[in-house]
């Protein structure tokens, strides 16, 4: 297919390189700045742009992959003078109703965080679609069946709790991460200690529950433990809420026919 991508960000980078590998055509890039299309149609092909009204009108589809809250004013751009051809956003939060009542249009939703020094097996992304007409559908289903072997067809509603769980599950994941590598530097200590027991934690919830998976002072309302953890937190009371704010939700969730508060630390 004759595919336009309207943005070259992390997302785009990855999603056009892994089409154009499965013989898609990437005819075009645009982005705000034309640096950044510049760049990534150094990788793909296409013609770079910085103009909406610049871009082909005949592509078989196009691939939105931008902030979410440019959307609306896109769109319309795009629209115009492309009638009958699909537009798909790829936004987990977004519903697809943001294009209005007219045209083709859908979502492709490749569920993954991307950075774009860090390669990635597009074929084991899941990816959702949804469209407003069978045609548009059968486009959708096309370019993520060309790329990820984990597609499914999934409506607005149900993709803002994935996207939701998404938020819990990676980014949320990944600032206590950050906030564990904070403290550890601030006394004079490496992050890698820490590599050894992310990968287990994460290699445990293929075979487990995450809620049976879990372990700590928190599950075993172990006091002792919760005090001293929350004392040497004195001198961040923002950290020192984050820390018991989740212990009670850890000891709430895997202990819920016992459940009582965590002590609070004066």
């Amino acid at each position: 297919m004759k595919i336009v991508f309207i943005g070259a960000g992390r997302l785009a980078t990855h999603f056009a390189q892994a089409l154009r590998n499965k013989d898609n055509i990437i005819v075009a890039v645009y982005s705000r700045t034309l640096q950044s299309a510049r760049a990534l149609c150094a990788m793909v092909g296409g013609t770079p742009t910085d103009s909406i009204a610049a871009l082909p009108s005949d592509a078989d589809a196009y691939i939105l992959a931008v902030k979410d809250s440019v959307l609306p004013q896109l769109i319309p751009q795009l629209q115009q003078g492309r009638e009958g051809r699909p537009l798909f956003h790829t936004a987990g939060s977004v519903p697809m109703s943001v294009f209005g009542t007219e045209g083709l249009h859908g979502v492709i939703y490749p569920m993954q965080t991307f950075s774009k020094e860090r390669p990635v097996d597009f074929s084991q992304i899941p990816v959702f679609i949804e469209a407003n007409t069978p045609a548009a559908l059968s486009v959708a289903r096309s370019l993520a069946q060309s790329v990820s072997t984990r597609v499914t067809e999934l409506s607005s509603d149900q993709r803002r709790y994935l996207h939701l769980s998404a938020v819990f599950a990676c980014n949320f994941a990944n600032h206590c991460y950050a906030l564990a590598a904070q403290i550890l530097e601030q006394h004079g200590l490496s992050f890698d200690v820490m590599l050894p027991l992310i990968d287990e934690t994460a290699a445990k919830v293929h075979t487990m529950h995450p809620a049976d998976a879990q372990t700590g002072p928190a599950v075993r309302f172990d006091e002792n433990v919760i005090n001293a953890h929350l004392q040497l937190l004195d001198v961040q009371p923002r950290l020192q809420e984050v820390y018991s704010l989740l212990s009670c939700s850890i000891h709430q969730l895997t202990n819920p026919p016992t459940y009582s508060p965590l002590p609070t630390h004066d």
